[in-house]
């Protein structure tokens, strides 16, 4: 074997150089768990898009996506610490937080609900006053706590006034003639409806938004103990900076974040042009998008959430108001520093 001579040798040293760096770089990336409330959809469009893009190793983390799924609680994996961030509707989170879970919002993506009643208008229902008496399905696991702010808000009491359909993640229940109305989202549920078959003539749509039931729903949650840790805001803000790229890149590029999230899908179900026209409805959810108040949670929409849930008649979803404890700007504002 011939002796290496002083350029293979230099070669080497870069070489072995160059891994050691890459080897430091691996190492020192933040380790980032979030866990995500559903499968994956172009309702979180930003956070694969902020993976695949390379946000997030720009960012210096090593983020680790989990999705949801029916029988997956992200309160419940964060309280087991399997999570260092969820994405969850405040509802819960403040439901949650109420019995024990002590979650604080660090980021508001959505800043408008897209949940509506949708309802069959051969079923004689032309507005809210028309529900009495009718079968409505309903989410639960959470998603329940505006539905049954708005029903106290009309007077209907559930099982008298109304009858109330634990109703799975599908739009079964109306297309079948389980139920009046079926609970939906305007980028996912109303669709899936549509592509059964059914006329948007043949359909009326009562969003909670207009209907002064709105609540906020697509945020970004933590364990207020772990905000007690300087690394871990600092990890945080990283991460929220990211993931408002993956967001503001979504927003703009609805196709080719459509085409990350179909890649995203295991189980080969989601197709190019729903989640394409899932990412375009998600997006006016989000109108703050490209502007500095993206991720923003505004005070004044924190406090009409707290104030929904507490006016739930004799049945609030929360008993107590939680004043600022469950939300925090520090995380938001280091991260517009970055």
């Amino acid at each position: 074997m011939s002796k290496p001579t002083l350029f293979h040798r230099s070669i080497l040293a870069a070489t072995l150089l160059a891994a050691g760096l890459g080897s430091v770089q691996a190492l020192a990336a933040d380790k980032v768990t979030l866990q995500l409330k559903w499968l994956p959809q172009a309702q979180f469009a930003g956070y694969y898009v902020a993976q695949q893009k390379g946000f997030y190793q720009d960012a210096g983390l090593d983020v680790t996506i989990k999705p949801g799924g029916t029988d997956i609680s992200p309160v419940q994996v964060i309280a087991g610490h399997a999570a260092d961030v969820i994405v969850n509707w405040m509802p819960d989170a403040l439901a949650a937080r109420e019995a024990g879970v002590p979650l604080v919002n660090i980021s508001q993506i959505y800043d408008k609900s897209g949940m509506m009643l949708t309802c069959k208008k051969a079923s004689g229902i032309a507005s809210p006053a028309d529900l009495k008496g009718k079968t409505l399905g309903v989410w639960f696991g959470g998603n329940e706590y505006p539905f049954f702010n708005w029903m106290a808000k009309l007077g209907y009491k559930p099982d008298v006034d109304i009858k109330v359909l634990k109703q799975g993640f599908n739009v079964d229940p109306l297309l079948q003639g389980q139920a009046d109305c079926i609970s939906t989202m305007n980028y996912n549920e109303y669709w899936q409806l549509i592509d059964a078959g059914m006329k948007a003539d043949e359909l009326i749509t009562f969003a909670y938004e207009d209907q002064g039931a709105s609540t906020l729903e697509d945020g970004l949650y933590v364990l207020d103990s772990d905000l007690k840790d300087p690394a871990f805001v600092a990890k945080m803000a990283k991460f929220v900076k990211a993931t408002l790229q993956g967001w503001n890149y979504a927003v703009s590029h609805p196709k080719e974040a459509a085409e990350i999230v179909v890649e995203q899908d295991a189980s080969g179900a989601a197709t190019q042009e729903v989640q394409e026209r899932q990412m375009e409805n998600v997006a006016k959810l989000i109108p703050s998008a490209n502007t500095p108040k993206m991720g923003y949670l505004e005070p004044a929409a924190y406090r009409r959430t707290i104030e929904v849930l507490l006016s739930g008649g004799s049945s609030p979803v929360i008993k107590q108001d939680p004043g600022d404890a469950a939300m925090s700007h520090g995380v938001w504002e280091a991260a517009a520093k970055l």
